[in-house]
Parts: C-alpha cells; sequence; structure tokens
C-alpha cells in the first residue's frame, strides 16, 4: 500500500518519480538528479547519516550529503530519507537539516516519521515490492527477507519494517 506521503506528492515531481518506481532495485541517484538534487559522499561526523542543506548551485536548490563511512545499503536509505525530506518538508529545510543514524534530526518525529515512510515507498515500491515477494514464491525462496532485500538493495532490517514482519 502506498503511503500517505507519497501519495501528497504530486504534479511534476511525481510525473518525475514514476518512471524510477518501474525496476529493482530504484536507481536512487538517478532519481536524485532528475529532481534536481546532488548527491555527494561526503567524510560525516561518526553517528550522523546524512544531511539535506541548501544549494544554489544545484537546479532544485539543494544538496544531499551521505556518511561515505556507512554500508551502501544504509547509504541508499539515507538518500532516500532525504529526498522525503525535500518533497515533503522543503519549506522547513532552512540552513539545513541533519539525520542522525537513527534519522533523527531537530525536526518533529512526526516528519522524520514521514520522510522514513516516503524513503520506503521510494525504495520498495509496492507494486514492485508484491511482483517480487509472488516471484520468491514461485522459485521457492526459503529467505524471502534477504532475497527482497538483496533485489531492493537495502538492509534486511529495512525490508522486514516495509514487509510489516517488524
Amino acid at each position: 500500500m502506498v503511503s500517505y506521503e507519497l501519495s501528497r506528492v504530486a504534479g511534476a515531481e511525481r510525473a518525475i518519480i514514476d518512471p524510477f518506481l518501474s525496476d529493482a532495485p530504484v536507481r536512487l541517484s538517478a532519481l536524485a538528479s532528475a529532481l534536481g538534487l546532488r548527491v555527494i559522499s561526503a567524510q560525516l561526523p561518526s553517528g550522523i547519516s546524512g544531511e539535506i542543506r541548501p544549494d544554489p548551485q544545484t537546479p532544485a536548490g539543494f544538496s544531499i550529503r551521505v556518511n561515505k563511512n556507512d554500508p551502501a545499503r544504509r547509504q541508499r536509505f539515507t538518500v532516500a530519507h532525504e529526498i522525503g525530506h525535500y518533497l515533503l518538508h522543503r519549506d522547513e529545510i532552512g540552513d539545513g537539516i541533519t539525520d542522525d543514524v537513527l534519522y533523527r534530526s531537530s525536526l518533529s518525529d512526526s516528519r522524520e516519521a514521514q520522510a522514513n515512510r516516503l524513503a520506503a515507498d521510494l525504495l520498495m515500491p509496492d507494486r514492485l515490492l508484491a511482483f517480487w515477494k509472488d516471484r520468491a514464491a514461485k522459485l521457492g525462496e526459503e529467505d524471502v527477507v534477504s532475497f527482497l532485500a538483496d533485489k531492493f538493495n537495502v538492509s534486511a532490517a529495512a525490508m522486514k519494517i516495509r514487509l510489516g514482519i517488524e
């Protein structure tokens, strides 16, 4: 089921996003670029996963920095989470939003939860997830969570949450 957050994204931005949600794993860097965002792999302080900051050099006016020391799958979630902030909260970004390893920032917990739900929709689109769950069953996959996590290039923990297992 598509989150309320993804349903709030409309118009031109939804038209940009939708084509990226048809193949797993979602090409997240290309999606960010299509939205006019720059993604930068950076040395961030320990405990900081990523941030979105104003950047007048980009078409969208924002850049995402992701901690290059985090595992690749965590970096993907961080980028999706920051895209979520851009799509849902750009009027609240101000000088920037920095998210710690638990995806908490100075924004309210509800705003962080919204960015997380939108990130999950971007990384693990509903229609694709249903297709690959069915495919896993037909292939006789014993560890469906790992199979799907690998297919979508996300952590097993993120996949379990998306599947409602945890």
